[in-house]
């Protein structure tokens, strides 16, 4: 299980400013359902410059949607040029830390709020470094894009840039490109982003008894995995546990849906593997 800190559990839990604002100044769309992350930021000014309301949908782990929850609360009542500054370290540090195999969080929300901004001053839908070489074609990570994590963040890895931007996480064939950038930047993290850098969060090994596992895995169940279902006519209901094995039954729409495998396993399953434990598997129960 990851370790979140409480700032990011109740911002997963209770995130602020969700949804959308009619007609909004700004308008920024980063990542693809394809990719497993997707970020729809939007904001409206008032008379004196200052962001008013700002309102975000993510699709994601409950890091991205943490980190999206934050952004709009450091930026709300500031101006563009003061919003502008803040980098993703800074909304991982609002967080008090992220994991770091989830810091790509904090670079997507960055990502959207330029995406806005640059909406709001040219009217476009433009990405950063759209005229850049795509390296990571799993991602669709760009060259551009991971040399700038790589200048921001002190990066001198690739695991560390799959840790910040995902590229270098799927098949594994850009690794050697992401190492050439590494080394045609020198690989070495400046002296004021490693003063200001907090020891990232990892995973720590957790031992769980079975009534402890049971009753995570019927909470996430009851306050993430199953209102997103009902949304869309569906629902699940959790039919036994057996040690890392979980067993479900989807209802309504879920049960005729073709793609009911793909909401077990990249869903259900690996909002459990987030929370709960990592070992667990999820399966249908055939009733």
């Amino acid at each position: 299980m990851w370790d979140y800190s409480d700032k990011v559990k109740d911002h997963f839990f209770n995130p602020r400013n969700v949804g959308t604002i009619e007609d909004p100044d700004g308008l920024g769309e980063v990542g693809s359902l394809a990719c497993g992350d997707a970020l729809q930021l939007m904001f409206k000014l008032d008379k004196q410059g200052r962001i008013a309301d700002v309102k975000f949908q993510t699709f994601g782990c409950g890091s991205a949607i943490a980190a999206s929850s934050a952004l709009t609360e450091m930026i709300k009542g500031k101006t563009i040029e003061q919003a502008q500054k803040v980098t993703n370290q800074d909304i991982a540090d609002y967080l008090d830390g992220l994991p770091e195999q989830k810091m790509h969080c904090s670079v997507m929300g960055r990502e959207a709020l330029e995406a806005a901004i640059e909406n709001y001053r040219t009217g476009k839908h433009v990405r950063r470094d759209a005229e850049s070489k795509i390296i990571c074609t799993c991602f669709g990570v760009t060259e551009g894009e991971i040399a700038r994590v790589i200048r921001e963040n002190g990066l001198s890895s690739v695991e560390q840039v799959t840790n910040y931007c995902k590229a270098g996480g799927g098949c594994g064939g850009c690794h050697s490109d992401i190492e050439a950038i590494l080394q045609r930047l020198g690989a070495k993290e400046p002296a004021k982003a490693a003063a200001q850098k907090r020891p990232a969060l990892g995973r720590r090994p957790r031992s769980l008894t079975n009534i402890k596992r049971m009753q995570l895995v019927q909470e996430i169940i009851d306050s993430q995995i199953r209102p997103a279902l009902q949304r869309d006519g569906g629902d699940i209901e959790l039919i036994d546990i057996d040690g890392a094995r979980v067993l479900v039954a989807l209802r309504g729409m879920c049960s005729q849906c073709p793609a009911a495998g793909v909401t077990l396993e990249q869903w259900v399953q690996a909002k459990l593997r987030e929370f709960v434990d990592e070992n667990i598997s999820v399966e249908e129960a055939r009733e």
